[in-house]
Parts: structure tokens; sequence; C-alpha cells
């Protein structure tokens, strides 16, 4: 099913510093876009494998069950996440989740359930010795003030977020 597009915030821009998201893009439309290849969910620098980009329950297909982690065995149930970035370099899992808003809803409510998802995250990838990042990306509705005990709260709790992008070099790139 296409995607509307998000007129209330970000833009449809992709520059060197970062990965532009929307809710009209992916992950790996944005690492096409400053240069990857992406192959199969498999990211790549030329002919090096440098990652894999996976949405929702691809996550589990191509990465974890593949490697003997059935979910079960570490939660309860199973997380899909908007996107994530895997990190062959430095063992690190990008968990990214999108949230676009242009008025008072849900939303709120959820954001600062950042650290139980990043610690559900870390005991399925702990035994593969990846560490795990949890990032929020956010349209410019977050920008009000309403927002600055949340956004405290979430970087309080180890998370990560950022407007509209993702700086490369946030994710190892």
């Amino acid at each position: 099913m296409p995607r509307n597009p998000n007129i209330h915030g970000g833009g449809a821009r992709t520059n060197q510093n970062g990965l532009h998201f929307e809710q009209t893009t992916s992950l790996d439309d944005a690492l096409c876009n400053a240069g990857y290849d992406v192959i199969n969910h498999t990211v790549y620098r030329g002919t090096q494998q440098i990652g894999m980009s996976v949405p929702q329950k691809k996550l589990y297909t191509y990465f974890l069950n593949p490697r003997g982690i059935n979910y079960y065995d570490y939660n309860s149930k199973e997380w899909r996440p908007d996107e994530a970035f895997i990190n062959f370099a430095n063992n690190i899992v990008y968990i990214i989740e999108k949230k676009f808003q242009n008025c008072a809803g849900s939303v709120d409510e959820k954001l600062p359930g950042c650290h139980f998802k990043k610690l559900e995250y870390q005991k399925l990838f702990n035994p593969l010795h990846f560490d795990v990042e949890f990032i929020y990306i956010f349209n410019d509705w977050f920008l009000d003030e309403r927002y600055r005990d949340t956004l405290d709260y979430i970087v309080n709790m180890g998370c990560h977020y950022f407007y509209n992008e993702i700086p490369l070099d946030f994710i190892g790139l």
C-alpha cells in the first residue's frame, strides 16, 4: 500500500551530511541516494558488505532467524522496527522508529517506551555480540516546547532522536 506524504514536516532532500526520512521514504532509498548499494537487504560500499537494512519482520527473516535466533527464546513478543540498520563494522544495530505527527495524539504516549524496546532488542542481539542503539526520527511537530520533558527522558534513557534525518556518521557510515 503506498504511503501518503507528510505535508507538515521534513522535505524531499538527501545530502551528504545525513539520511533524510519522511513517511514516503525507506532506509534503502536513503542509503541508495547517499551512494550505497542495497541488494536483497545487504548494504554495499563498492563490493564490500558493510551492513544490512531490514524493515519490520524482515529483521527476523533476513538476519536473526538465519543466525539461529528465535525471538521467543528472548522476548515474549516479536518487536518490529520501522527500519533497522545492522552495521557489520562496529557491530551495532540501529533500531529506527519514525514518528510523524501534525496534531496531538497517541504517539505522545508511546515515546517514553524507547528504553524498554531498546532492552528487548538488546536481548535478541546479545548472543550475536551486537549492541543496540534506539533512534527516533521526528518531524518538526516534535520541536514544540511541550515535548521538552519527553525528549530529555529519551536521552536520559540512552536513546536518541533526530529531526527529519539521521546524520550518516551516527550510524557509522
